[in-house]
């Protein structure tokens, strides 16, 4: 059995038996631990050696599990109930997210997202999929078959030094490819490749070989580690129909498969095949799970087509012009069978069909070379042969006048007569693997900074709006932006925030009219951790990073309120007031101690459950602080009737020491007061907002141990938990 406790000083006990220790691997990151004795310690008798792949497997602390809608432990609201029938309909367009990546960035670590094919290269996807997961966090390694790339690529894109590779065909690695085109923000990640599909021209163009042949894992992840970066000019392809052309009968597709172009573009001969074989491996999908298999079917169709030269007048059908230049005549004195527009050096399986002497060709140079083919070409192509270069452009414009067949990295289909525009679209960050006799340079990795959009929230916007993530994001205010770090933690952040509220023009609202300066206690609000927005505790800055709260916007919370008063007024102690001889006049009785305005109205209002009245009595200069004859806040009566909205506005508008305030009678917190009385989402709001949990009353107990007296082990559980995590924040913070 093993037991392990976290914590400084902290014994991690392990027994088997009377058998002998030799070493423990630990999962996830493999990390071996040799141990002097059977009882191990965390900083005595216990020699820890990195696993081999420790800089690039995800650490367990990064990923945080999100609590369950409807948990007390989350503030999530739950969605309405709807009837069962629409539920049940709803559910698989949107799952519940289970966890976040929170990175602690450090140029050491550069992690690896794995997307693995299932489906491509036979078997080899499944059984690839288990190898990763045992070498690296299995969070980190996504099966595409459940999903696609988009959910691992959102939940990893703030990671800094993030690399991806993509184990399947040239149509898994143009899938990941444009899901980062799509996501708003997302970084130009290196991706690497394992090739498991057919051809692999794009792995064979990197280095990577045509195939997997059941090399160990670790010896791919080496290889990954040491890969160098190039850029790939992927090309956009722009269909519209040809209206030059009669009739509206013809069979065939309006558009292309794909409308960006990683690898080559085709037309004719070639392209006929691969529809073809794309139109059996579809009825017959059980005879196209070998390679030779595949590599055969395309031999043979080939042949066919040699003979049959069904494609011999292609150059009748076809218009072509390439940076304005009419190719259209040389295409028809070489009477080809196919045009091909080649990103890369390799084509149809390993081939390189560029001629050399006509210019040298490069993934990273904006031209895209355009060759022209013959059947004969074609099959020469195998043994080294090459085909007839026609130029290398940056534009092109293809005219067709009937339905041809065409392919866009591999995919293929029979496109109605239409107008093709090809043009430069981006250029990607691709791995490659590195030459032998080459040595790894040695690099110091650096964060760089990027530009943050700072946008100022105001406090009525965020009461009505806080859980609704759109509307709050169109009433927020632009205040400028910053350059920062990534890894810069909010105390830096807030320097700089500062410093644009100092140096900057001043912000306007929605209707032009001018803001006043940010207030002295604004915050931080995360919007990217659940689906609602949440306020960082001032206390707690030092220990969130910006990427931890922020995609592209920096959003900040101005309570104006919380500012009216100098610190010295947040710091009166305010006494509690002896009872009135008249009882009328205590309801009405205000007393000042120094700027600070207290009232009974207050508490009364807290009583009564009136958000209004506590409203209008705050607007009109009244404290929050404010105390019954038995010290009790506002706070502690909300906590406990249990009233989260009335709990919410205190918090939000009163100074934080609130939460610290003890009553005359128990000495209890208004912590103390939601527990005992089971308000465990009050509790919960408390604790947010910084609560002492390990504050006692008269009686020497913690809202944990007046849990447990009272049986709420779960609650109990949850401000243990709590109470850990705050201490190891404290102890991190003073080593610091």
């Amino acid at each position: 059995w093993c037991k392990t406790n976290y914590g400084n000083g902290r014994p991690l006990e392990i027994f088997f038996g009377k058998h002998n220790i030799i070493f423990i691997l630990l999962y996830i990151c493999n990390a071996i631990i040799i141990p002097n004795s059977v009882y191990l310690f965390i900083n005595h008798s216990v020699y820890m050696f990195p696993g081999k792949h420790s800089n690039i497997i995800v650490p367990p602390s990064w990923i945080v599990k999100l609590p369950r809608k409807g948990n007390f432990k989350s503030s999530i609201r739950s969605p309405k109930k709807r009837s069962s029938k629409k539920k049940t309909k709803d559910k698989p367009d949107k799952e519940d997210k289970l966890f976040v990546i929170k990175p602690i960035p450090t140029v050491n670590v550069k992690p690896v997202i794995i997307f693995i094919n299932p489906k491509s290269g036979g078997n080899q996807g499944v059984k690839l999929l288990q190898k990763f997961q045992w070498h690296l966090n299995p969070r980190q390694v996504f099966d595409l078959s459940r999903g696609g790339p988009r959910m691992g690529l959102e939940l990893y894109k703030k990671v800094p030094n993030l690399r991806v590779l993509a184990c399947g065909g040239d149509g898994t690695v143009g899938w990941v490819l444009s899901i980062l085109d799509q996501i708003a923000n997302a970084v130009s990640f290196p991706v690497g490749v394992l090739p498991l599909g057919t051809g692999n021209d794009l792995a064979r163009a990197l280095g990577w070989g045509g195939g997997y042949m059941d090399e160990p894992v670790s010896k791919i992840l080496t290889n990954l580690e040491e890969s160098e970066t190039i850029r790939l000019d992927r090309w956009n392809l722009e269909v519209v129909p040809n209206e030059h052309v009669k009739g509206t009968d013809h069979a065939g597709k309006d558009n292309l498969p794909l409308n960006v172009m990683n690898n080559y573009f085709s037309l004719g001969v070639d392209a006929q095949i691969a529809l073809e074989f794309h139109e059996a491996r579809e009825a017959n999908p059980e005879k196209f799970s070998s390679r030779m298999y595949n590599k055969l079917f395309y031999g043979v169709r080939g042949g066919i087509e040699l003979l049959d030269r069904k494609w011999k007048g292609l150059s009748d059908h076809v218009t072509l012009e390439c940076d304005g230049k009419d190719l259209t005549q040389r295409i028809k004195d070489l009477k080809v069978h196919a045009i091909l527009f080649l990103n890369i050096p390799s084509y149809g399986g390993g081939t390189r069909p560029w001629n050399k002497s006509a210019g040298n060709n490069s993934t990273d140079d904006g031209l895209i070379e355009v060759i022209g083919l013959t059947i004969m070409q074609i099959t020469r192509l195998q043994t080294g042969g090459t085909g007839t270069p026609l130029c290398q452009c940056k534009t092109a414009r293809i005219i067709t006048s009937i339905p041809v067949p065409m392919q866009v990295d591999g995919e293929a289909c029979r496109l109605k007569p239409s107008v093709i525009t090809l043009g430069f679209f981006n250029q990607a960050t691709m791995m490659a693997k590195r030459r032998k006799g080459r040595q790894t340079p040695t690099r110091e990795t650096t964060i760089d900074k990027h530009k943050v959009s700072v946008q100022r929230l105001r406090l009525q916007d965020y009461e009505q709006h806080h859980c609704d993530k759109e509307l709050l994001i169109q009433s927020s205010i632009n205040m400028g932006e910053i350059e920062v770090e990534p890894v810069a933690d909010l105390e830096t952040v807030r320097k700089l925030v500062d410093k644009l509220e100092l140096n900057g023009s001043p912000s306007k609202d929605h209707a032009g009219n001018a803001m006043p300066k940010l207030s002295p206690d604004w915050c931080f609000v995360d919007c990217c951790t659940a689906e609602r927005f949440f306020r960082i505790d001032r206390a707690q800055e030092s220990l969130h990073y910006l990427i931890d709260i922020t995609h592209d916007q920096l959003f900040v919370l101005d309570d104006p309120h919380r500012s009216a008063s100098t610190e010295e007024d947040v710091t009166v102690v305010l006494k509690a007031k002896e009872p009135a001889d008249d009882q009328g006049a205590q309801d009405t009785t205000t007393s000042h101690y120094g700027q600070v305005r207290t009232s009974d109205k207050i508490i009364e209002a807290a009583k009564t459950g009136n958000l209004n009245m506590l409203r209008n009595l705050f607007e009109m200069g009244y404290s929050l602080m404010s105390i019954n004859k038995d010290g009790q806040t506002a706070l502690h009566v909300a906590s406990q009737r249990g009233d989260s909205n009335l709990v919410r506005y205190i918090l939000a508008n009163a100074p934080s020491n609130i939460v610290s305030i003890k009553d005359n009678q128990e000495g209890q917190t208004a912590l103390h007061v939601a527990v005992q009385n089971g308000e465990r989402k009050i509790c919960y709001l408390l604790v947010s907002a910084g609560a002492p949990l390990l504050a006692v009353d008269r009686q020497d107990r913690t809202a944990q141990q007046i849990a447990e007296q009272t049986r709420d082990y779960d609650l109990a559980k949850y401000l243990e938990c709590q109470a850990q995590f705050v201490s190891f924040a404290d102890q991190t913070e003073t080593s610091v």
